[in-house]
């Protein structure tokens, strides 16, 4: 079995798992940035199996370049949206936040 049958390959920077909603980023993050082997993942992703988690770590390792840039890409776009949202909170953050304060104020210390 040729190891891109293990996923789709929607655009540039959205490949998932065949068969799952789950994006490769999400098996590298925890493998590559958190360490975790990939029957701790598969335990973190119940839809995922341990052939497909090591189909995706087999996937970096022979396209380290492009999954690096696929990577960088991924968590510049989520700490661009991160701080986008913390200029502009949704009302409910906003109020749960308010919550809170005056939840803190009135503790004892």
């Amino acid at each position: 079995m040729n190891i891109e049958e293990y996923f789709d390959f929607l655009a540039a920077d959205d490949i998932r798992i065949k068969g799952t909603r789950i994006g490769i980023e999400t098996v590298l993050y925890e493998y590559l940035y958190r360490d975790q082997p990939p029957e701790q993942i598969c335990k973190m992703f119940p839809s995922l199996t341990l052939a497909q988690a090591y189909a995706t770590i087999l996937y970096y390792l022979q396209h380290q370049d492009d999954v690096r840039t696929y990577m960088a890409d991924w968590l510049a776009f989520g700490q661009k949206m991160r701080t986008e949202q913390a200029k502009n909170p949704p009302a409910v953050v906003t109020r749960l936040r308010q919550l809170k304060r005056r939840q803190q104020e009135h503790q004892p210390v």
